[in-house]
């Protein structure tokens, strides 16, 4: 199961509506509430960094028996240094991006601890795509 959401990039007024579509998707199809939960955290810090950093992005969410596979592919100015951007507090937000009470440096940090895994690919100049998964069982955060 496939679904595909775009993403404004500047557009606060919407950042989350996505992240909170996939959690009613996943709800319905009785996903296990904490796996619910990690996803959720996980794409709406990846869909606010493609709204305050990029023109564009897009949301892609593949679902099957075993993981669910999370992208997001954004136009943008990309991200310089990936080792750097990971480190809590780090942020190359702007000051009117912070003034709205975003840009604390923890949206990266944030989605590594609740995904599964997590690849970080980034163009300076050209954008950024963010590929996670959570395993539907055996995963990192799920207790036995």
């Amino acid at each position: 199961m496939k679904f595909e959401y775009d993403i404004e990039g500047g557009n606060f007024s919407r950042a989350g509506f996505a992240s909170s579509e996939v959690k009613k998707k996943l709800r319905q199809l009785n996903v296990d509430i904490q796996i619910v939960r990690r996803i959720v955290v996980a794409l709406y810090e990846a869909e606010v960094n493609v709204v305050a950093h990029a023109w564009y992005g897009k949301m892609t969410v593949d679902i099957d028996e075993e993981k669910i596979l999370l992208i997001l592919d954004d136009e943008g100015p990309g991200i310089e240094d990936i080792d750097l951007a990971m480190k809590e507090g780090f942020s190359t937000a702007s000051p009117e991006v912070r003034e709205m009470g975003f840009g604390a440096g923890m949206g990266l940090p944030n989605i590594k601890k609740n995904v599964d895994t997590l690849k970080i690919t980034s163009e300076p100049g050209k954008g950024t795509r963010v590929e996670m998964i959570t395993y539907m069982k055996g995963g990192k955060n799920e207790k036995s």
